[in-house]
């Protein structure tokens, strides 16, 4: 089935000008997401659950309370890592409902708008300290409708078959995390210098930008992939096959999950790390400027930004000479590469002691872990839009997030209650060795799921 509305017209690399639209709303989402990750767990356990905010925040006690349920007392940083691997956690959760929604009523664009929106008034909503948990909520859900159908709009604007799904997938990538990049320098330097409600709010900007570019690209966005309700025949069920493939693209969510669960250790205990165990001087005795603490995260979509065109480059090299990895092993070499960055950082805790580190260290950390990220997330979205059934796109992409929502979120959060229970060296020794596990899954499951991740039907 067609699922665009008419040729495409190629202005970015030879792709579609969708594409140059999708990114740049997903850039601006970035924006506003980065912000949140460089500012949320600072903003908590340095000034907001502080005596004299605290008081101010509805629902606190309730929330306090339903962790400490599981968890026992709590403290100030595990209560703030907890909530953070929260919010990280269910906005890639709320996808399944944003994807559904979109798949089965109104469509990818309409749910995208809804999504926006909500995460712009969420942002806004930050502002006021004691609306913390209803603005969460409304990022959360507003994620949800947003990030699926963003996504799976990409690989709509390509015919089945066509080979430059995977390139425009890095190319979407590269887009988004120019948002990702400038997050923290603007929203966490305002946060940090101006006070922590500037920098909320100059998200909630973002998202309004994000409208804006959504709306002047509408006429170039893939055509709905849902069958109308006014259409008289029903919705065709899964084949045999296309189930066989939903399950090997369900069966990836485990491995996935504990490499999110290392790879979002970055906006909670490498953030706190920064903070407080790293000089940050740039050039100590010459240039003692420090980089402020919320900067450290705009490595990662900053080294993105310039390693993407290279590692695309030497797979289109290997694909010249056949030696191209296929998505599975790509997948396996970024569980590898997140891996060492955890052994980097507990050398670099090792021999720090209980002194500051210098910050290249947290450099050839965020290194490793980002050209990491460009083996594993690009093409693990690239496999899930190629394999997934077209008809149940935006539900399967969702699938694609249920990682980020079990590993990134909750087992994320639950890794970070340690950082205090642990010498440090040996926390990060953990999260290397679940890195290891999680590469070693995906090698073994590669010969194994094979037949069953090849495009075999419409």
């Amino acid at each position: 089935m067609a699922i665009i509305d008419s040729a495409p017209e190629k202005t970015l690399f030879g792709h579609p000008r969708g594409l140059t639209f999708l990114f740049t709303t997903e850039m601006w989402e970035r924006f506003s997401y980065y912000g949140m990750r460089a500012l949320l767990v600072l903003y908590l356990t340095k000034y907001l659950f502080l005596t004299g905010h605290v008081e101010n925040v509805l629902f606190y006690p309730q929330v306090k309370a339903f962790y400490e349920m599981m968890f026992g007392p709590l403290g100030v940083q595990p209560l703030s890592s907890l909530i953070y691997g929260t919010y990280t956690g269910l906005i890639y959760a709320t996808p399944w409902l944003g994807g559904w929604v979109a798949d089965n009523f109104i469509g990818q664009r309409k749910a995208a708008i809804i999504g926006i929106v909500m995460m712009a008034f969420g942002h806004f909503m930050m502002a006021s300290e004691g609306l913390l948990f209803p603005a969460l909520s409304l990022l959360i859900f507003g994620g949800g409708f947003f990030k699926t159908n963003t996504s799976a709009q990409v690989g709509m604007l390509y015919q089945l078959g066509d080979e430059r799904r995977d390139r425009a997938y890095s190319i979407y990538y590269v887009g988004t995390n120019l948002g990702a990049f400038v997050a923290p320098l603007v929203a966490g330097t305002l946060g940090e210098e101006m006070g922590w409600h500037y920098g909320f709010g100059a998200a909630g900007v973002g998202m309004i930008v994000a409208l804006a570019t959504y709306l002047w690209g509408w006429k170039y966005l893939p055509a709905e992939g849902l069958k109308q309700k006014s259409e008289k025949a029903p919705r065709q069920p899964l084949t045999h096959a296309e189930w066989k493939s939903v399950g090997a693209l369900i069966l990836l969510i485990i491995p996935l999950t504990l490499w999110w669960a290392c790879y979002e250790q970055q906006g909670n205990i490498i953030a706190l790390f920064a903070d407080a165990n790293t000089d940050r001087r740039l050039i100590p005795g010459l240039i003692d400027l420090q980089i402020p603490v919320t900067w450290f995260q705009a490595f990662n979509p900053f080294i993105i930004f310039a390693f993407t065109p290279f590692v695309i480059a030497l797979w289109t090299s290997q694909a010249r000479s056949l030696k191209e990895p296929n998505s599975m092993f790509k997948i396996a070499i970024g569980c590898v590469l997140l891996a060492l960055s955890y052994v980097v950082m507990a050398f670099a805790a090792w021999h720090g002691g209980s002194g500051r580190i210098s910050w290249l260290w947290l450099l050839a950390f965020f290194l490793l872990i980002t050209i990491g990220e460009i083996y594993l997330s690009p093409i693990s979205m690239s496999l899930y839009s190629k394999i997934a059934p077209a008809r149940i796109i935006s539900l399967m992409f969702a699938a694609n997030f249920a990682p980020n929502f079990l590993g990134g979120g909750f087992l994320q959060g639950w890794l970070g209650t340690y950082w205090e229970r642990m010498e440090h060296p040996q926390f990060f020794l953990m999260i290397a060795g679940i890195g290891f596990i999680s590469g070693a899954i995906i090698w073994a499951m590669e010969r194994p799921l094979r037949p069953f991740l090849q495009k075999t039907h419409d």
